[in-house]
């Protein structure tokens, strides 16, 4: 930009013009780089830790009185309107939230990725994620991806996957694979149990975060439970046996001993 003062002017008013071009100058430079240093003071290393760690925070209303979500999906792999609405109402009944909690969707392109190892999940959390923790509002990020893991096998399948204290990938290609074969439960009914089994870990769930005050842990699965018909039990995150437990009436709640749990570190 450039700005010409003229020579025939008295210097006291050309010294004033020239304040003022230089005032206007830095308004102009300050409102183009505030976004950029708005962004670049955003601490995103809190929503980037172990699982379990951020347990507490999603419990409780101690710090955080409301929670964001989140979901960013490969075009073509939206998630299930009810099963969303099943997967609110479950966070609702366990968790203290008083402002709520706010679910919003967005459409990402494919990373051509697929099938995937968890790192590249965690890389596209990376250039995917937008939020994070401000205020009084905790931030989760879940990926809907349009592939499988890596590591599945004809007799065990990973239907989703909580990799982080607030970030979580749900397998989208792999449940409605899954929902397509006869006899299997609808994809509303598999993706909630999914969303809602996964979230379970993000609350700590079993004895990542939210210690277990009885003894239920699976010693087999890490992070699962052992009671009979629980939302937590191993089945529901790798495939196996999952038909056996849902039905069109509901998918599975947490057995007395998880919610104890979750009650103990700050939750309903």
């Amino acid at each position: 930009m450039y700005y010409k003062v003229s020579k025939n002017l008295p210097k006291k008013i050309q010294l004033n013009r020239l304040l003022l071009i230089f005032a206007l100058f830095t308004t102009i430079i300050s409102c183009t780089t505030g976004d950029d240093d708005l962004s670049s003071r955003i601490d995103k290393s809190v929503n980037l830790r172990s699982l379990g760690d951020s347990a507490h925070d999603l419990l409780s209303d101690e710090k955080f009185t409301s929670i964001n979500i989140e979901i960013a999906y490969v075009a073509g792999y939206a998630p299930n309107p009810d099963a969303l609405k099943i997967f609110k109402s479950y966070l609702e009944r366990r968790t203290f939230k008083p402002d709520g909690i706010n679910i919003n969707l967005r459409s990402v392109e494919s990373s051509g990725l697929a099938p995937f190892e968890i790192d590249e999940i965690v890389d596209i959390e990376k250039t995917t994620r937008t939020t994070y923790n401000a205020g009084d509002e905790i931030a989760v990020f879940i990926y809907y991806a349009d592939g499988s893991n890596e590591d599945d096998e004809d007799s065990k399948v990973i239907l989703g996957s909580a990799f982080r204290n607030t970030s979580m990938v749900i397998y989208t290609k792999t449940i409605e694979e899954f929902v397509a074969k006869p006899g299997n439960p609808s994809r509303k009914t598999v993706e909630a149990a999914v969303l809602n089994h996964e979230f379970g870990h993000l609350l700590g769930l079993v004895d990542i975060g939210s210690e277990a005050q009885s003894d239920h842990a699976d010693s087999e699965n890490d992070g699962h439970c052992t009671a009979r018909g629980c939302l937590m039990r191993s089945s529901i995150e790798f495939g196996y046996g999952i038909a056996n437990m849902l039905d069109e009436n509901g998918v599975p709640m947490l057995d007395a001993q998880c919610i104890t749990d979750l009650q103990a570190n700050g939750g309903r």
